[in-house]
Formats: structure tokens, C-alpha cells, sequence
């Protein structure tokens, strides 16, 4: 007569499937929206923000169902462990990047409110889409101006630095560059607009959408670098 061993039955694989869906099926999403096959609201806001929400609570309930098996002896400790740790992370990291969504800065950051720089020919791509809200040091402390005339070549090095590709011809006044995000694609567009004994910095997304403060941190990147160069 065989033993009352600990051993994994159907019930437990299936629960595991379960879990493993979740991270999958928003991975799928996010993949989708960079590389074009649908929209940013469908693969963000349907599949991921919606969808994968459901689908990653069906996760953590999935790992405590097999917890309660590991605990019966139906199913290695190590399996239900381990699902206990990926639905969590799965669930937590989309809590985590909804609020993150919301509680940002603008997703439209310049260094000089006052006179904004403005994109110049990325204005035919950009269409006039953009965030509504605007904002400088005080919602974004990094983006601050260099107070040096920076060289050409400089700013498009900065740029680059910051993961830009540069848009249209380097010149003593300007340079543009457009940034595309990785998980969905996000594109972000830049201007350095170069004067005497000041460089300036704008950055702000294309769509009119909250990033996280996207913005904040690419501007950030973009100022460190050109006032690095002092």
C-alpha cells in the first residue's frame, strides 16, 4: 500500500497555469502596444490596466489555493511557494504602476516657464497633442537649466545620452530628438534650445496622457548630462 506522500496532482499544475497566465498575458499586452500590432489603449488600458488586473487577482487567489494544497501534502511546498511570490509581484507591480500613473508630474516639463521652448518641426508629428499641464523646477527639481551656452554637438550627445535619436539637423540654436518608452512604447519628444550664457530643456509626451512623470525624469537626464559639461 503506497504511502501518504507528498505528490502534485492536476488540480495543483492547474492551479500554477493560472498563475503564470497573469505575468504572461501583460507581457503580451505591453509587447503589443511597442511594437504596433494595437493601440496604447487597448494594450494599456484594456488588456493590461483591465484585463490583467483580473487575471493577476485570479493569480494570487490561484497561489493560495495551491498553499492550501502544499499544506495538505497535494503539492510541493516549493511550487506553491514560489506561485505565492510570482502572483504577488505580478499584482503589487501593477498596483504599484497605476498609482505611479497618477500621482506623477506633468508629462510636460520645461526648464524656462517662461519663455517654453518649443519643438520647432517636431510640431507636425506632434500635431498639437501633448498633457495640458505644464510644469518646471517645482514639480520636476532636476529639470534645471545649464547656465552656459552648450555646444552643438554637446546637445546632441546629451540627448543621445539620455536615449533620444535625434529628429532633423543639429544647429548653434537647437537640437530635437524623440524618445520611445519600452514596455508600450510611449514616445516622448525633446528640444534643447541653446542661447548665449543659458541652455534650456523641454520634454513632454506626444499623446496627452499621464507616464509617471516620464518627462520629469528624461528632462532630468537631459540637464544632468548638459550641465555636467560646466
Amino acid at each position: 500500500m503506497a504511502g501518504p506522500g507528498r505528490r502534485s496532482g492536476g488540480g495543483g499544475q492547474r492551479l500554477a497555469a493560472i498563475v503564470v497566465i497573469a505575468p504572461m498575458f501583460i507581457l503580451a499586452a505591453a509587447l503589443g502596444t511597442r511594437t504596433g500590432v494595437w493601440s496604447y489603449e487597448t494594450g494599456h488600458d484594456l488588456l493590461t490596466a483591465r484585463i490583467g488586473v483580473t487575471l493577476g487577482t485570479m493569480a494570487v487567489l490561484a497561489a493560495l489555493a495551491l498553499l492550501v494544497s502544499a499544506f495538505r501534502r497535494r503539492a510541493p511546498v516549493w511550487l506553491a511557494t514560489l506561485a505565492l511570490v510570482v502572483s504577488a509581484l505580478t499584482l503589487g507591480g501593477l498596483g504599484w504602476h497605476m498609482t505611479r500613473l497618477a500621482s506623477g508630474p506633468p508629462d510636460d516639463i520645461s526648464t524656462d516657464m517662461a519663455e517654453v521652448p518649443g519643438f520647432g518641426a517636431l510640431d507636425a508629428r506632434r500635431r498639437g497633442a501633448g498633457p495640458a499641464a505644464r510644469g518646471g523646477v517645482e514639480s520636476c527639481p532636476g529639470a534645471l537649466p545649464a547656465m552656459t551656452q552648450v555646444a552643438p554637438e554637446s546637445a546632441a550627445w546629451a540627448l543621445q545620452e539620455a536615449g533620444f535619436s535625434l529628429q532633423g539637423g543639429v544647429s548653434v540654436g537647437r537640437a530635437a530628438g524623440t524618445h520611445t518608452g519600452f514596455w508600450f512604447g510611449t514616445v516622448h519628444d525633446a528640444v534643447i534650445r541653446i542661447r548665449p550664457g543659458r541652455t534650456d530643456v523641454r520634454v513632454a509626451a506626444r499623446d496627452g496622457r499621464p507616464h509617471g512623470g516620464e518627462a520629469c525624469r528624461l528632462a532630468t537626464r537631459i540637464s544632468e548630462s548638459l550641465r555636467g559639461l560646466d
